[in-house]
């Protein structure tokens, strides 16, 4: 994988490999940080939960709609805005506001205060993603984009590592408290380096494409991806998709707690390999799967994470099903690796439907659905069944839950994918030229 590496012209900062390669890796660690902050209240939940007598349905709104619902009602104004406007300073102003309200959520005394703290986090993690996928869109040519979206997507991975690695051994040693506040400090570091080492890319440089002079609205990018049918498809596909995803992630380590008596510290360990860097190996190896058989059919953009869901379906059951946690973990590596692989190739796939100013609005409304959907819908759903079977079930509820809403929704999720090759092909040669 590598950036357009034709001539360039004098005022183009990437015109080097060298400087499009730098873009990505410091746009990928920005990414992670947003995982590693959002994920940490996962490994945290228990904790938590005995700290402030929460119950499921709670926690589940901590890290689904109280989360979701800001996010991306933020994203896809903070998007139109990046559309016309420095990139780079509102990634580094996002990433400056989720770090500093992800440390101070660990001053929170009661759920209220947790929940506005969340709240501001989903607000800063809005302004992280569209920009920067806008910013790789123009240093990285499209028979290459959706490999460096693959890369810029491992960040999630990462992120997730991360996130169960130090907060799984934070809280055992330190408490709760202590893991929100050493993990949140770094980011404002990060948000400087951002602000004054990475710089702001030629809108359309890696297409050789003139940009258009026009103001483009938020209603004629709606209008124009609603009006593509694989568009549709592909976003209830990945929707669902995170749906599932953004359950497991959410209650992986609730669920071996509970149905397997595992410590944070060890569970952290466990959950960062499988599904932190599994998942980073996935997502990125996907992408760039999809960029090499793309040439022959560009359907395989859609085929790949089609294929993906047939094959978790069937392990997301058998990790619920099995009583041996250390069988279950093992079990978890196929979705772990899995569960990503849509990521790269749908962000290339929306970003080659619309025109060069409409990126990041395309990205935010892409996410609007997944985040509505996956991270809003999925996590409290799991925590609202969990609490209704748990008078039948016990401490075994949590399990049946994830149970009976992992592998259908896997299999409803490859058939969209499907469904959005149909029209795939016409709707990305219809795409606008500036």
């Amino acid at each position: 994988m590598a950036p357009n590496s034709g001539p360039g012209v004098p005022d183009n900062p990437y015109a080097s490999p060298k400087a499009a390669y730098y873009a990505l890796g410091l746009l990928t660690v920005v990414y992670s940080f947003n995982f590693i902050d959002r994920q940490l209240l996962a490994i945290l939940q228990e904790s938590i939960k005995a700290d402030l007598g929460l119950s499921d349905s709670q926690l589940g709104l901590l890290t689904g709609f109280a989360f979701a619902v800001f996010y991306v009602t933020a994203g896809i104004p903070i998007a139109r805005w990046a559309d016309h406007s420095n990139r780079r300073n509102i990634v580094a102003l996002a990433l400056f506001l989720w770090s500093f309200m992800t440390a101070i959520s660990g001053l929170a005394q009661n759920y209220i205060q947790l929940l506005l703290a969340r709240i501001g986090v989903g607000v800063g993690e809005a302004g992280g993603s569209p920009p920067s996928h806008s910013i790789i869109s123009d240093i990285f040519p499209a028979e290459k984009r959706a490999s460096a979206l693959g890369f810029y997507s491992t960040g999630v991975s990462f992120g997730i590592l991360f996130g169960f690695l130090f907060g799984g051994w934070l809280n055992e040693f330190f408490g709760w408290r202590v893991a929100f506040f050493v993990v949140g400090v770094p980011g404002i570091a990060l948000a400087v380096l951002v602000r004054f080492s990475l710089r702001e890319p030629l809108r359309g440089m890696a297409e050789q494409r003139t940009v258009s002079s026009g103001t483009v609205t938020i209603r004629q990018v709606i209008k124009l991806l609603w009006s593509r049918i694989s568009f549709r498809h592909l976003a209830l596909a990945a929707a669902l998709n995170a749906f599932v995803g953004y359950s497991v992630g959410s209650w992986s380590a609730s669920f071996f707690i509970r149905s397997h008596g595992m410590t944070t510290g060890e569970l952290g360990t466990w959950l960062a390999m499988i599904i932190g860097l599994c998942g980073a190996i996935g997502v990125f190896f996907g992408a760039l799967l999809a960029d090499r058989l793309a040439p022959r059919d560009k359907r395989w953009y859609v085929w790949l994470p089609a294929l993906s869901c047939l094959v978790i379906a069937p392990f997301s059951a058998a990790v619920y099903l099995v009583e041996q946690p250390y069988v279950a973990l093992a079990l978890l590596v196929v979705p772990g690796m899995l569960h990503n692989v849509y990521l790269g190739s749908s962000l290339a796939v929306t970003h080659g439907m619309v025109g060069l100013r409409m990126r990041a609005v395309s990205s935010a409304i892409l996410f609007f659905i997944i985040n509505i959907i996956g991270l809003g819908a999925g996590p409290w759903s799991v925590g609202v069944l969990s609490d209704y079977l748990t008078p039948s079930l016990g401490s075994e509820a949590l399990r049946n839950a994830l149970l009976l809403l992992s592998p259908p929704i896997m299999l409803w999720s490859a058939t969209h994918f499907y469904l959005a090759s149909r029209t795939l092909r016409q709707d990305l040669d219809a795409a606008p030229e500036g």
